[in-house]
């Protein structure tokens, strides 16, 4: 959820000055959501809670990150350094030609964080949510403030804070291929998603409690408008996007003076048949940042993002790269992973809820986990088959951090995780 620059260029006509705009959009959005292409490459993005190691129970504030960030050394591997609205440190990795060079890349570039984090007195643990500390926005940027009162507008205001200061995930970006494959490899992508959530979850814990459920960032997003989180419908992905994103909600509007929340249901279909609903007309500029504030578990950038992943612990993270990029590129395995998660395809909220407690869901998970460690690339063998046998004992990462949390409270989780 990175707070993406997005502006329409300035040397052509805008797409939507037309007397069929919201044909134009479709249009438009249809065209960017995939590009053609052979290339098999592969993008991670790891999200980290930054922790004071001093003062762990205290959440930073926002001049401390600031300060920290600024003495940040540059990432070896090229990975780039942003901040979510919790001051959760966020790394991503440049495409690499396969899943074995980008786990090599965020691997070089999380120690290198680790190390200056470490010698400023910090730590950052990749956790889906922060188990510990009090739920509360640090990153004072417009955006973050106008999304948050919109989602408050909108009635969901609580689970909205938590999505975006208590949880960080581990976001695969892949290819989207050839043009003639991409709905078939939309939809498998998008059949895996229940699956994945089950076999990553990390969050048991969120702000000290325990909910109950599985995934308890996946929780708050079921909680959040449901018009930008849910998954995209079924059909070709292309048209299937753009419809999406004409139906979702404005959220907010930027003009001279800032971000301005939109706190009443706008679509952004209805704002380009109505434009006196916002008071202007909706420009190219509008849509392209209206793309950047819709989140589902799968979203077309060009290429495709996996968004429902949680982040984990650095002894499972490569395992979750690695099965995720190999039951979507390796053809045998891609064929094998489709028929075991075809049953459990649209379980989306059984996977966070319940995680490998739900025997349709266990089968998917552990046969998955053990089709990528006899598929998947040798450099990462390794770490598959270690996840593959914690998935065959009935356990995921989240019963390991759930027992450490029971045993010595989640904020000793918060501090092991941020140390490691």
């Amino acid at each position: 959820m990175t707070a993406e620059t997005v502006t329409a260029p300035t040397d052509v006509e805008d797409v939507l000055d037309t007397t069929d705009p919201v044909a134009a959009a479709t249009a438009y959005v249809a065209a960017g959501a995939l590009s053609h292409g052979t290339d098999r490459r592969v993008g991670l993005e790891l999200e980290l809670h930054l922790v004071n190691l001093a003062t762990p129970a205290r959440r930073p504030s926002w001049a401390e990150v600031q300060a920290l960030m600024a003495d940040l050394p540059s990432m070896p591997s090229g990975s780039t350094v942003t901040l979510e609205p919790g001051a959760q440190v966020e790394l991503s990795t440049p495409p690499r030609d396969d899943v074995s060079a980008a786990v090599a890349a965020l691997r070089a570039d999380r120690e290198v964080l680790r190390r200056a984090l470490g010698e400023a007195g910090y730590g950052a643990a990749p956790l889906g949510a922060d188990p510990a500390r009090e739920v509360r926005r640090c990153n004072p940027a417009p955006r973050y403030a106008a999304m948050e009162q919109h989602f408050e507008a909108r009635g969901c205001g609580s689970p909205a804070r938590a999505m975006m200061s208590a949880t960080a995930a581990l976001q695969v970006n892949l290819d989207a291929g050839p043009a003639a494959s991409w709905s078939a490899r939309v939809e498998l992508i998008r059949s895996l998603v229940p699956m994945f959530v089950a076999a990553s979850a990390t969050s048991p814990y969120l702000g000290g409690r325990a909910s109950g459920w599985h995934s308890m960032r996946q929780e708050t997003w079921h909680g959040i408008d449901h018009g930008r989180s849910d998954p995209i419908p079924v059909g070709e992905p292309t048209v299937a996007w753009a419809l999406y994103a004409l139906n979702a909600p404005v959220m907010l509007l930027r003009g001279d003076e800032g971000m301005t929340p939109v706190q009443t249901l706008v679509s952004f279909g209805d704002w380009l048949r109505e434009p006196d609903r916002l008071g202007r007309r909706a420009s190219q500029a509008d849509l392209d940042y209206h793309l950047t504030t819709l989140f589902p578990p799968v979203r077309p950038r060009g290429y495709v993002e996996i968004r429902c992943i949680d982040a984990l612990p650095d002894r499972w993270w490569p395992a979750l790269a690695g099965l995720a990029v190999t039951l979507v590129d390796d053809p045998e395995a891609a064929d094998l992973a489709a028929d075991l998660c075809a049953p459990v395809a649209h379980a989306w909220e059984a996977a966070a809820r319940h995680g490998l407690a739900d025997p349709a869901l266990r089968r998917a998970v552990t046969g998955c986990a053990e089709v990528a460690a006899r598929l998947g690339p040798h450099d990462l063998r390794s770490e598959l088959e270690a996840f593959a046998e914690l998935v065959a004992s009935g356990r995921t990462p989240a019963d390991e951090i759930r027992s450490r949390a029971e045993s010595r409270g989640p904020l000793r989780v918060l501090e092991e995780e941020a140390h490691a």
